[in-house]
């Protein structure tokens, strides 16, 4: 079977205000020529298909009208959809009796029997050959919330331990279900350790002090391969070939100006996995930093007099951020900018300011953004300051201490 894994579409996003749909549709329209040239059997998408719970009826009616035109285009091929944190679970399942019929499943529920026990038969989905022989099994496993994941008693780290709980259990599940020959697929939507991630990614970590992390070892040594979303930078975990994240099909900010956004195709063989391919998804708009490093105002509008100026062939302008460096504060600066791209072909998305600081012994200066104050969290409040008055670092031991306390602090809320 030839399988195709994608995930954190993220439809409906706003790039600093500008609407994304036309970046959207031809990416979708590039993804079902791609599914037809590749002759691709299944194809994954692991989660965070929205960027909001509450989608705009244009994002959803792209979403379907992708379905429908993936269907017709193959019609033997299987689709199966997993909940992202952006999704809304319910209403992304809302019409799955409907797209069963057309060979399209869509997990975002973890469903419970009145004893409060996983169905697991809901999570484990056949995957089919063209002449509908059962040829592997798919973990279809949504982002997983709290009351989703088995309780460990006695665990150090509820979270990561329930989640490989999750895991184990349906693959055990699966095992039960399958031939010597098949193999199992798992999908995810989570953070695992030492993944590459961008500053959107690290404002989606929703657990302090880092423990919603999953190691590699989570995922049993018999699955063939572990299709990952939720992280926007394609990579490989833990040195490992088959756990991967195949990445965001667009940037989703400036900080992943230079990903190489992409899918994975790849073969599954019963158990066993091969030519694993990365295709690059063509760039539609591409992004702009304009100076390379941040500068005084002076020489970024001296910059941006050089940018090229915008004439009716010249397509879709790329979206720029402006990098400033500054000793205070520049009432005008906004405007001495605009102005000086008028009439140029870009589209202003967004003025990153840093200004110059003091560092703690007073004879060297470092550069802090202009946003970090509302982005620090009580651990680095407390890191600066313990660093500031001591001129050392935060002994280990008092950092477990005040992880504890934080942590009661947030049960209490």
């Amino acid at each position: 079977m030839k399988i195709l894994h994608t995930a954190d579409w993220h439809i409906g996003q706003l790039f600093y205000e500008y609407d994304r749909t036309y970046e959207h549709q031809q990416f979708l329209d590039w993804l079902v020529t791609t599914l037809q040239e590749e002759q691709v059997d299944v194809l994954l998408v692991s989660g965070d298909v929205f960027d909001l719970s509450n989608p705009s009826a244009a994002a959803i009616r792209m979403f379907y009208s992708f379905l429908n035109k993936a269907a017709k285009a193959n019609p033997a091929l299987q689709i199966i959809i997993t909940a992202g944190n952006h999704d809304s679970a319910s209403r992304l399942e809302s019409p799955k009796p409907l797209l069963e019929s057309s060979n399209i499943h869509i997990v975002g529920i973890v469903e419970k029997d009145a004893a409060g026990n996983i169905d697991y038969e809901k999570l484990v989905i056949p995957l089919k050959d063209k002449d509908h022989h059962i040829q592997a099994w798919c973990l279809a496993i949504p982002f997983l919330r709290i009351g989703d994941y088995p309780v460990i008693a006695d665990a150090e780290n509820p979270y990561a331990e329930g989640i490989e709980a999750l895991y184990t259990a349906a693959y055990d599940y699966a095992c039960q279900r399958k031939t010597n020959e098949q193999g199992i697929i798992a999908m995810g939507h989570l953070h695992t350790q030492k993944a590459i991630t961008s500053d959107m990614d690290k404002v989606e970590r929703q657990i302090m002090g880092g423990v919603e992390s999953i190691a590699a070892s989570a995922f049993p040594a018999g699955i063939s391969y572990v299709a990952l979303g939720h992280i926007h930078k394609a990579q490989r975990i833990g040195g490992q070939e088959h756990i991967r994240y195949s990445g965001s099909p667009l940037p989703m900010s400036f900080s992943e100006i230079n990903y190489k956004h992409q899918v994975i195709v790849f073969e599954l063989n019963g158990t066993t996995i091969s030519q694993s391919t990365a295709i690059e998804i063509p760039v539609t708009v591409a992004l702009q930093q304009v100076p390379a490093v941040h500068s005084p105002l002076s020489a970024v509008l001296a910059a941006l007099a050089q940018l090229p100026a915008a004439d009716e062939n010249s397509g879709l302008a790329p979206y720029l951020e402006v990098r400033v460096l500054e000793e205070g504060p520049e009432p005008a600066r906004r405007f001495k900018i605009e102005s000086a791209l008028a009439g140029k072909h870009v589209r202003l998305a967004r003025i990153d300011v840093r200004y110059h600081s003091s560092s703690t012994n007073g004879d060297q200066t470092s550069i802090v953004a202009a946003d970090e104050l509302s982005n620090l969290q009580p651990l680095d409040v407390f890191s600066k300051v313990y660093q500031s008055r001591y001129n050392t670092a935060v002994p280990e031991k008092l950092l477990q201490l005040f992880h504890q306390v934080t942590q009661e602090v947030t049960q209490t809320l």
